[in-house]
C-alpha cells in the first residue's frame, strides 16, 4: 500500500532535481541560483571596512600594492609597468569580469552561445561587419610594438589570475542567472573591446539611406535636405582661421560615370545613437582664478549598469596616471597625470562606404577593374545555445567584407551583394595612444601619442601644467571628392577607392588660441575654407553654448566648469520658438489649449528636470518635423530614407517658410507653414495632455532616464525613472538611455585638483553597495574629489583597505 506514494515521491524528487539543476528556456537552474552555498546569496557584499589582504600571484615580477579609497577606486602602486597592468587586469576583473566578457562576446558575434537563437541575426551581422577580422588585424600591429604587447599580455595575465580564483559560489551573479562560466581572457578580447567602441562611435553611415534619397530627390534637393554644413556653425577651429592648400587631392570620375551610379536600393540597419558624442574643453590659465589651465571632458554614450567606465590610479616609476579606464583594456582612456590632462569627443567623421559587387561561382570571384579576381572566404562558426551550430561564409573583397549577399540580404533590399569599406578594419594600434598619453609630459608627447589613433575619429583636447592648451580633430580621414561615399558606389572600379588620407599635420587643430580656450562638442571641425571634404552628422548648438559661455567667463574655477557641464540651456529651442510663434494662430486655440501655449511662450529655454515647457516644446517640434518630412522621407513604398537633421529643418524654416517640402505631396491642396504649425501644435497637445493628466508633464517624469542592466532584462539590477533634465542640443545631453557617461574637471595647478563622477559604481556586482552608489549624485549634478595618492600617503584616512601582491 505504501509503494505508490513512494514512487510518486521519488518521481517528484527527480523532477524537482532536474528542474532545479537544468536551464529551461530563459529560466536559470533555480537550484543552483537559490543554493545557500553557491547561489546568488553568495554575491551579497557587506557594507563597511574590508580586512587588509596579502596574496601571491603567478606572473608578477615584483611587489605591488592596491589602495582602495572610500569609493573603492583602486590606486595601484607597482615597481614596473608590466606588474601595474597585471594588477589592473586582476582588480578590474574582480569588479567587472562579466561585463568585460559580455562586451567582447557582443563584439565578436557570440551572444547566441549564451543567449540562444534569438541573437543569431545579431551575431551574423557582427561577423559580417568584420569585427573579429578587424581585431585580428589590430593584434598584428599591437604585437609588433613592445610597449603595447607588454601591456596587453600583462593585463590578460591579471584577468586570468582572478578567473583562476573563482568557484561556483564566487562566480558573478549574471553567470549564475545565465548558467555559463567565463573563459580564459586573451589579448584578442581587449582588441575586440576597442573595435566595439569603434563600432559605437564610427559605425554609422547613411550611404544606403542617402542612396534612396538620391533616387527620390534631385541633387539640388538632396543637398538642401542633407547639407554638409549649416549657417549657424561655431566650429572647433575658429572661423576665419587660414588653412594651407591641400597637399593631396582626390580625382573624381567623369560626370557621365557618376550619373550612372545612383543605386536604387532600399535598406535599413540598426545604428549607434546619433548623439554618441561628448563635450570637452580646456581653458588657459589667463582665464582661470588660479592661473592654471583647467580641462573638462564628459563623453556622452549609452548608459548601463555596470557602468561603461572604471576609475583607477596607476603609479609606477614611469607614470602616475588617474582617470577612467575601459574594463577589458589596460591603462587610462580619459584622465590626467602629474603633467598633463586629456579628454576626447567623437569626431563624427564618416569613414565607412559601401560598394555594390558582382560575383560569379557563388561568392568565389568578383568583378574588379574589368576582370574577375578570387575573393577570400571566411567561414564563421556560430554556436547557438539550445540549437544547432550555424556556419556562415563571408566573402572578403578588396574593399572589405561583403556584409549583405544572397544568403543574408536585407529584406527590403533590391541588391544582394554589398561590400563594406570601414576604416576600423584597417590594421592599427589605438591602444598605443593611451599608453603614451598616460606618460606624456608636454604638448610634443601628446602630439606623438595621438598620431597612432586612426579610428574612430576623436577630438583630443589637451592641457598641461606648463600652460599649453590644444585640440586636434584626430584620426585617418579619406581624401574624397565632393559627395564621394555619400551613396553606394560601384565595386568593380578602383576609381571609386579612397585616394589616400589627409596628412596628419593638415588635420584641423589649434594650440594656445588668443581667445584663451579650445573646445569641441561634436560640431564641424572647421568652416568651409578647409581644403578637404569632411562628412559627418555634426551637432551645432552645444558647441555654440559652450563657446558663448567660455568667451564671457573669467576667473574661472573648477566649480564654474561643473556648472557648465550641467548646463540645461536649449539654444535650439530658443532659435526655433520665434519661427513657431510667428506661424501659430493663438486666437484659434481652445480654452483648454491656450494655457499650454502660454506656458511655452514664457519658457526661459532651460530644460531642467522640473520644466513642463521643455516637454511641450519637444512634442511640438517632433510633431512639426514629422508633418514636414514624413510624406517625403517615408513614402508609401516603404523606402527607408533618413530624416534631415533637426538643425537643417530649422535653418530651412528660418530662411524660407515656403520651401517646397512644406506642401504635403499626399494631399490635393497646397499647405502653408502656418497650417502645418497649427496642426502640429494641436497634435502635440494630445501627448502633452496625457502627460499632464497623469501628473507627469515635467521633463524628469515625462522622459527621465533609465540606466538599464546590460542584459536589458533584469529591472532589479537597473536604475529606472531617474529625474533628469537636458537632452539633444543641450550641454547636459542626458536623454532616456544616453548621456554623460563620465564627467571630469581637472585643474592643473602645482597640486592637481580634479573632480569626476559617472552614473554607477566601481563594482559590477548588483549585490555590492558600490554597484550604483553614484547614480543619485550624478543625477543631482554632483562631483567627487578624485584622490591622487603618492607613496607617502599610505596612511591617509580615505584609504579603506589594501591588498599587497607578490609574485611566486
Amino acid at each position: 500500500m505504501r509503494i505508490i506514494p513512494a514512487v510518486i515521491t521519488a518521481a517528484v524528487t527527480l523532477s524537482l532535481t532536474y528542474v532545479l539543476n537544468t536551464k529551461i528556456g530563459s529560466i536559470p537552474p533555480m537550484g543552483k541560483l537559490l543554493s545557500p552555498q553557491t547561489g546568488f546569496w553568495q554575491n551579497a557584499e557587506a557594507i563597511g571596512e574590508r580586512p587588509h589582504e596579502t596574496m601571491t600571484l603567478p606572473g608578477l615580477s615584483g611587489k605591488a600594492e592596491v589602495w582602495f579609497d572610500d569609493r573603492v577606486v583602486p590606486h595601484i602602486f607597482a615597481d614596473n609597468d608590466a606588474d601595474a597592468y597585471y594588477v589592473q587586469g586582476y582588480v578590474t576583473a574582480r569588479d567587472r569580469l562579466w561585463q568585460m566578457e559580455l562586451q567582447t562576446f557582443a563584439a565578436a558575434g557570440r551572444l547566441s552561445e549564451i543567449l540562444g537563437p534569438g541573437l543569431i541575426n545579431y551575431d551574423r551581422t557582427k561577423r559580417r561587419e568584420g569585427m573579429v577580422y578587424g581585431a585580428e588585424k589590430a593584434i598584428e600591429v599591437m604585437e609588433k610594438d613592445p610597449q603595447t604587447k607588454k601591456a596587453l599580455e600583462a593585463y590578460a595575465a591579471g584577468v586570468n589570475a582572478w578567473i583562476a580564483t573563482l568557484t561556483p559560489a564566487t562566480l558573478p551573479v549574471e553567470y549564475k542567472i545565465l548558467d555559463y562560466k567565463p573563459e580564459k581572457w586573451d589579448i584578442l578580447k581587449s582588441a575586440l573591446l576597442l573595435k566595439y567602441m569603434a563600432a559605437d562611435l564610427a559605425g554609422a553611415a547613411d550611404d544606403l539611406e542617402a542612396t534612396n534619397a538620391r533616387r527620390n530627390f534631385s541633387l539640388e534637393d538632396f543637398h538642401l535636405m542633407y547639407p554638409d554644413t549649416h549657417d549657424s556653425i561655431d566650429p572647433i577651429v575658429p572661423p576665419g582661421t587660414a588653412f594651407a592648400a591641400a597637399s593631396v587631392k582626390a580625382t573624381a570620375p567623369p560626370d557621365s560615370l557618376l550619373a550612372l551610379d545612383a543605386a536604387f536600393m532600399k535598406y535599413k540597419a540598426d545604428k549607434p545613437d546619433p548623439d554618441n558624442g561628448s563635450n570637452n574643453w580646456a581653458v588657459a590659465g589667463s582665464k582661470t582664478r588660479s592661473g592654471a589651465p583647467i580641462l573638462c571632458s564628459d563623453p556622452h554614450l549609452g548608459l548601463s549598469l555596470p557602468s561603461l567606465w572604471y576609475e583607477v590610479q596607476i603609479h609606477t616609476p614611469e607614470m602616475n596616471v588617474y582617470g577612467a579606464s575601459l574594463p577589458g583594456a589596460p591603462g587610462v582612456i580619459i584622465g590626467f597625470n602629474d603633467h598633463i590632462a586629456w579628454g576626447v569627443t567623437n569626431g563624427e567623421e564618416d569613414v565607412k562606404d559601401y560598394y555594390r559587387m558582382q560575383f560569379r561561382n557563388g561568392k568565389k570571384e568578383y568583378l574588379f577593374n574589368g576582370s574577375f579576381r578570387p575573393s577570400s572566404l571566411r567561414v564563421e562558426t556560430i554556436k547557438v545555445r539550445g540549437a544547432a551550430t550555424i556556419q556562415d561564409t563571408v566573402a572578403y573583397t578588396v574593399w572589405g567584407p561583403v556584409i549583405f549577399d544572397n544568403t543574408f540580404p536585407d529584406f527590403r533590399s533590391r541588391q544582394s551583394y554589398l561590400a563594406m569599406h570601414w576604416k576600423a578594419l584597417d590594421p592599427s594600434n589605438e591602444l598605443k595612444t593611451f599608453i603614451q598619453l598616460n606618460k606624456a609630459r608636454n604638448y610634443d608627447d601628446y602630439l606623438a601619442a595621438i598620431t597612432h589613433f586612426t579610428c574612430p575619429a576623436q577630438n583630443f583636447v589637451f592641457a598641461a601644467k606648463d600652460g599649453d592648451i590644444a585640440i586636434w580633430h584626430n584620426g585617418q580621414f579619406p581624401v574624397r571628392w565632393k559627395d564621394q561615399g555619400k551613396w553606394v558606389m560601384p565595386g568593380d572600379d578602383s576609381t571609386y577607392a579612397w585616394q589616400g588620407y589627409i596628412p596628419h599635420d593638415e588635420l584641423p587643430h589649434i594650440k594656445n588660441p588668443v581667445r584663451g580656450f579650445v573646445s569641441s562638442a561634436n560640431q564641424r571641425p572647421t568652416d568651409n575654407t578647409y581644403p578637404y571634404a569632411l562628412y559627418g552628422e555634426f551637432d551645432v548648438y552645444r558647441g555654440i553654448r559652450i563657446n558663448q559661455q567660455l568667451t564671457q567667463m573669467s576667473s574661472i574655477t573648477p566649480q564654474d566648469m561643473m556648472t557648465l557641464q550641467n548646463d540645461y540651456k536649449n539654444l535650439f529651442a530658443a532659435a526655433a520658438m520665434p519661427v513657431l510663434a510667428r506661424h501659430l494662430d493663438t486666437a484659434a486655440l481652445t480654452p483648454e489649449q491656450k494655457p499650454f501655449w502660454e506656458q511655452l511662450s514664457r519658457w526661459d529655454y532651460v530644460s531642467s528636470p522640473d520644466s513642463k515647457a521643455a516637454v511641450i516644446f519637444n512634442c511640438f517640434w517632433e510633431a512639426l518635423s514629422d508633418t514636414i518630412w514624413n510624406d517625403e522621407v517615408h513614402p508609401k513604398d516603404s523606402t527607408i530614407i533618413s530624416n534631415p537633421h533637426p538643425v537643417t529643418t530649422l535653418n530651412l524654416l528660418q530662411h524660407d517658410t515656403a520651401f517646397r517640402f512644406i506642401d504635403n505631396i499626399n494631399t490635393p491642396q497646397k499647405e502653408t507653414l502656418s497650417e502645418l504649425v497649427q496642426g502640429a501644435f494641436i497634435r502635440a497637445l494630445q501627448d502633452v495632455t496625457r502627460f499632464n493628466k497623469a501628473g507627469r508633464l515635467e521633463l524628469g517624469k515625462a522622459r527621465g532616464t533609465d540606466i538599464r542592466h546590460l542584459t536589458r532584462a533584469i529591472p532589479a539590477f537597473s536604475a529606472m525613472n531617474l529625474n533628469t533634465g537636458g537632452g539633444r542640443h543641450i550641454v547636459n545631453a542626458t536623454k532616456k538611455n544616453h548621456g554623460p557617461s563620465w564627467r571630469m574637471v581637472v585643474q592643473l595647478s602645482d597640486k592637481t585638483e580634479a573632480y569626476g563622477i559617472y552614473p554607477g559604481g566601481q563594482s559590477g556586482n548588483p549585490g555590492s553597495p558600490y554597484y550604483d552608489n553614484a547614480v543619485n549624485d550624478w543625477v543631482a549634478g554632483k562631483y567627487y574629489l578624485l584622490h591622487i595618492f603618492d607613496e607617502k600617503e599610505k596612511d591617509d584616512p580615505l584609504i579603506r583597505y589594501k591588498i599587497e601582491f607578490a609574485g611566486k
